[in-house]
């Protein structure tokens, strides 16, 4: 196959990447990224010696763009989305234009070319069902998302779902739960924290802090996603979590890091929560367990390995946080 991978130079998109070129070395993967402050072209060092790779920089929603790109592919995949919810709750217009319009525009592009494409899959969220007090979501659960981020990746994969029903463009929606691992930016909650703590920085944690998230590790999650793209069944959702067995408390995990560092729990702070925080996360990976999928990683070998990667690539995300990541911090935890 040539596959499209849409937000390519991003945290799982690299994942799916790297995984891709090397379990299917007669494949071809063309990587399309805007390269926002997410992107990052540190994610794909070392794929351009390859004949079977090629990078493009470029935004979802100019159509001509990708149209002209999709036409020689046999599948898309779209990890292309704003996907942080502290920054939804301040800057929504780029989480509305890129998950929600970028979406749109895929599809209409898909729809175009669907004589000839396989599969467009769509990378969606767990948190498109909002909190989950008891139990686990299913694929048949309905979707409450409660802030603009779920909310923008809610209407991004019904778009997308819509495409099928009414045009026949063959899509598969994939909803993943929290992802951990190398290369993921660090104004997310696991790599915040360990960098922080690698610094001897203060560890912020939200309101009490027992808010609960069920966590993958990146590489579990891509061969789910990769499994899908090869299995799965158009017009169908598919769930990718980690399991009851990897839902933690973010104190849980605060404290888990600072273990594994070697560092003071003193270091950990509790500030004012965020609106509208969701209490809990939880799916059933059922579904895609029937078609073979089974995870790797448990949680402490995951985070684990996620530790040792950001422990020993301090360059990468230095770089990272000494420009605007500074910034946005300050703003975003000054006054808490």
């Amino acid at each position: 196959m040539k596959i499209l991978v849409a937000g390519g130079a991003g945290f799982i998109g690299s994942a799916f990447v790297r995984y891709t070129l090397e379990a299917y070395p007669a494949d071809s993967v063309l990587v399309v990224d805007k390269l926002t402050y997410a992107g990052n072209m540190e994610n794909l060092a070392g794929l351009e010696r390859l004949p079977n790779y090629e990078f493009v920089r470029g935004d979802i929603c100019d159509r001509s763009l990708m149209q002209e790109l999709v036409a020689n592919c046999d599948a898309v995949v779209n990890f292309a989305a704003e996907t942080h919810v502290d920054r939804a709750l301040v800057e929504a217009d780029a989480f509305i234009r890129t998950d929600v319009y970028g979406v749109y525009s895929l599809a209409e592009v898909c729809k175009s070319a669907s004589h000839s494409l396989k599969l467009f899959v769509q990378i969606s969220t767990d948190e498109v069902y909002g909190p989950q007090y008891e139990g686990a979501a299913t694929e048949e659960s309905p979707i409450r998302p409660t802030n603009p981020y779920s909310a923008s990746k809610a209407g991004g994969e019904l778009l997308a779902l819509s495409y099928h029903r009414s045009f026949g463009v063959p899509v598969i929606v994939v909803r993943g739960s929290n992802n951990m691992g190398p290369r993921q930016h660090p104004e997310k909650f696991i790599p915040l924290l360990i960098t922080n703590a690698l610094e001897d920085k203060e560890l912020p944690i939200y309101g009490d802090g027992l808010y609960v998230r069920e966590w993958i590790y990146v590489d579990d999650f891509v061969r789910g996603v990769d499994l899908v793209l090869r299995q799965g069944k158009v017009g169908e959702v598919y769930n990718i979590g980690g399991g009851l067995e990897n839902q933690k408390t973010q104190l849980e995990v605060a404290n888990a890091i600072l273990e594994l560092l070697g560092k003071p729990k003193s270091l950990i702070k509790h500030v004012a929560d965020r609106p509208g925080h969701d209490r809990r996360y939880s799916i059933d990976s059922s579904k895609v367990q029937a078609l073979g999928w089974k995870r790797q990683y448990g949680f402490d070998a995951a985070l684990e390995a996620t530790v040792n990667w950001y422990r020993a690539n301090e360059g990468w995300w230095r770089r990272i946080k000494s420009g605007e990541f500074a910034e946005y911090y300050r703003r975003m935890y000054e006054r808490r």
